[in-house]
């Protein structure tokens, strides 16, 4: 098995650490993003390597970017282009759920800038970079919860400003969110250079990873009611994992995988004419250019 760098976003706790972990004991290059740069350091110090004693094995490298700033996702994708090795594996699973509306200092609603704006941003970054490596997979952590997405088809709005102006459900705007990037992948599946693949990992629900209690509102209030339910970080992570490591590429690129096999999302989420419309309006937003067909 040929090691793979592997660059993973919200790596400094929850699924992300856990993720990395599992990848470092499998022998890869992983490297560690997150928004505290103190607290991303020491999550790299515990990773040093596969055995607790080994004390010379050197950690993984750390990268610091609120990730909610298009301004400084562009900056981490210029600092990740400058390294000696090129991405294999983009693991974008920095997110959030946030409990009311708040738009970020770019003009977006926080948790479409988490979750959605920053994966594509800055996957279309590094591949602008040509940071990507020719069999390079992006793997953008998604969510069962996306079937409770709301989205108007004629008019899809990727900023999520709307909110503004509607009852702001904390669960179904992590839903949409979540949607919409769904459907941005399913049509940069269409769009990558041959021999790349992007894929949308289900983790389940998952408990003791603090997403339920630090997202506050709605999210932290119902979270008990689905621990019955819920898997371990162990667990959650096997989706991922498997998508980033497995040989040969899984398929189909553009998918959704539960529990290491493609899964049906919403039927919303398979709409091929609202994908391109989903993608193009997100990269005008962002002022990306967008791929060709």
């Amino acid at each position: 098995m040929s090691s793979k760098t592997v660059v993973i976003t919200g790596g400094a706790s929850g699924l992300g650490l856990v993720m990395a972990r599992h990848l470092v004991e499998a022998g890869h290059g992983v490297v560690l993003v997150g928004r505290d740069a103190t607290r991303t350091r020491h999550a790299a110090e515990r990773l040093r390597g596969p055995r607790s004693s080994d004390r010379e094995a050197v950690p993984p490298r750390t990268f610091t970017a609120d990730l909610e700033q298009w301004s400084q996702v562009r900056a981490l994708a210029a600092e990740l282009a400058a390294g000696s090795r090129p991405v294999d594996v983009l693991v974008n699973n920095a997110g959030a759920a946030f409990p009311r509306y708040e738009q970020t200092a770019d003009g977006a609603e926080r948790t479409y800038a988490l979750n959605h704006h920053a994966p594509f941003l800055l996957t279309h970054a590094l591949l602008a970079e040509g940071a990507l490596a020719p069999q390079a997979r992006i793997i953008n952590m998604s969510s069962f919860v996306e079937k409770r997405g709301r989205l108007d088809a004629a008019d899809p709005d990727v900023a999520g400003t709307s909110w503004g102006d509607r009852f702001y459900n904390q669960i179904n705007v992590y839903a949409t969110s979540k949607l919409v990037s769904l459907l941005a992948a399913r049509e940069l599946a269409h769009r990558l250079p041959d021999g790349m693949s992007v894929y949308n990992a289900n983790p389940g629900m998952v408990k003791g990873t603090a997403m339920n209690s630090n997202a506050g509102g709605l999210m932290r209030l119902t979270a008990p009611l689905f621990r019955p339910f819920a898997v371990t970080p162990d667990e959650g992570v096997r989706t991922p994992v498997w998508l980033a490591t497995a040989s040969p590429a899984p398929r189909p690129s553009g998918g959704f995988f539960s529990e290491s096999q493609p899964d049906t999302p919403s039927r919303l989420a398979l709409n091929d004419t609202l994908a391109g419309a989903v993608y193009t309006r997100t990269a005008a937003l962002l002022g990306v250019a967008p791929l060709t067909r």
